[in-house]
């Protein structure tokens, strides 16, 4: 305990790193004020009732509310988060796959990252617009009783204000990740969910204080029952966050002149977890579209029918997701990580895995190796995607909780956590400062060895 109080002393010693983390903070202030600020024409003590008369609904309003820090329900500025922002980067990562224009982009270094960046701020343009769109329907159709005038003006405006918010926060995102500490993109969405904690945490109280039996007896077993599996939870993820199979690679010794390269081994660490949260973000999407496509056809019985057998809370939703889990981690990646193109560069360079020969059999090796271990990290996802579920129906977890014990919730509030942590770490050994732990550096993403 003393060496973390001692490391945080230290954090505020570097002049550098005090100045980065005094600026995020402030990012991140004025994104929880924009999700505070409702867009104009809208009954703001209205819409809170009526968000509280509809406190039981978990679908994709609850899910898509969790990401944003409560600011869909507030109709804020910011109700969008940073969503759009992140479907334009899936978009454009996939097309990388089948368009050889962006395929050419990846493979120029800095120049084609650039281009990439640029694209991707414009295509969250007309993503963001619909999306906005969509917000207006659903105000419009279930909580009409808040907005006073709800004519085409009102629908304009609002498209443009939600829209502007959703580039507002896309620059912050990216002045944290140029001024500040670690990713902002990410450190948008982790500020979002860490705000509804106290929320979830305020209605398992109030439901467990008005079941009867008060804070004692079999709620106080259940909370203590869902603690202690919280904590294992989040020790599992991390374990398999930074879990890794490391291959080694020999490099041949080269004679260069008067200098001597190679003759080192290092190793390519393949990932339990390559695909990361991808797998659930694209499983979620899918399952996302028939409540979508319903609240443009509030009307429509089957579409209404279909919305509500695909309810998160429910078996078939679980089931369904579970099984688009496993396949999306195994096709995302198949997106994220080439062997073929790993084995090439270690033939060019002189490396050679022991006992394996250069060119198609390394190639072959590596991906044997990658789908073995992509089965167990793609099994783990799945269980961690529907453990909010779990907790719903067997623990009696509020929804705003349960959330927090698995799905992508976790996986993102983990992931940006580790992230950020291995930043600091870095900072404070280059000052020679001790990180966070003296033995077991913090292996980030970043950290890697490659």
């Amino acid at each position: 305990m003393a060496n973390i109080v001692t490391t945080f002393r230290n954090m505020f010693r570097i002049d550098e790193l005090r100045d980065r983390i005094i600026f995020t903070l402030i990012a991140l202030l004025a994104v929880r004020v924009g999700s505070l600020i409702a867009i104009p024409g809208i009954d703001t003590a209205s819409l809170k009732a009526a968000v509280e008369a509809n406190a039981a609904d978990s679908g994709i309003f609850q899910i898509y509310n969790l990401f944003v820090g409560g600011a869909f329900e507030n109709a804020a500025i910011f109700a969008l988060g940073i969503m759009p922002y992140i479907s334009a980067s899936i978009i454009l990562q996939i097309g990388g796959v089948v368009l050889p224009q962006l395929q050419k982009m990846q493979r120029e270094g800095d120049d084609g990252r650039r281009k990439i960046n640029q694209l991707t701020r414009v295509l969250t343009i007309p993503i963001a617009a619909l999306q906005a769109w969509g917000v207006t329907i659903k105000l419009v159709n279930d909580y009409s009783g808040s907005i006073p005038d709800p004519g085409f003006f009102w629908t304009l405006t609002s498209v443009l204000i939600l829209t502007a918010g959703t580039m507002g926060l896309m620059w912050i995102g990216e002045q944290i990740t140029d001024r500040g500490l670690g990713n902002g993109i990410s450190l948008i969405i982790f500020i979002g969910i860490i705000s509804r904690l106290p929320v979830g945490l305020y209605q398992q109280f109030v439901t467990s204080a008005s079941s009867g039996a008060g804070l004692i007896g079999r709620e106080l077993v259940v909370t203590a029952i869902f603690l202690v599996l919280l904590l294992g939870i989040i020790a599992a993820v991390v374990l398999i966050t930074q879990g890794a199979r490391r291959i080694p690679v020999q490099y041949a010794k080269r004679v260069v002149g008067r200098k001597v390269y190679g003759g080192t081994t290092q190793y390519i660490p393949l990932r339990v977890n390559t695909a990361g949260v991808m797998p659930i973000i694209f499983a979620q999407s899918i399952l996302f579209i028939p409540g979508t496509i319903a609240s443009f056809f509030p009307d429509a019985e089957f579409l209404r029918s279909m919305e509500i057998a695909l309810r998160p809370d429910g078996f078939l939703y679980s089931l369904i997701y579970g099984l688009m889990i496993v396949f999306f981690t195994y096709f995302y990646t198949a997106i994220a990580f080439n062997p073929k193109e790993v084995s090439d560069n270690m033939k060019k360079n002189g490396g050679f895995i022991p006992g394996v020969r250069p060119g198609e059999a390394t190639s072959e090796y590596i991906e044997n190796i990658l789908t073995r271990i992509t089965l167990p990290g793609a099994m783990f996802l799945a269980i961690i995607a529907i453990l909010p579920t779990f907790a719903m129906n067997v623990l009696t977890v509020q929804p705003e909780l349960a959330a927090f014990f698995g799905g992508t919730s976790l996986l993102i509030v983990v992931g940006v956590a580790l992230d950020t942590l291995q930043q600091i770490e870095s900072y404070l050994l280059m000052r020679h400062y001790d990180g966070f732990m003296k033995t077991g550096k913090i292996r980030g993403r970043a950290g890697a060895t490659s």
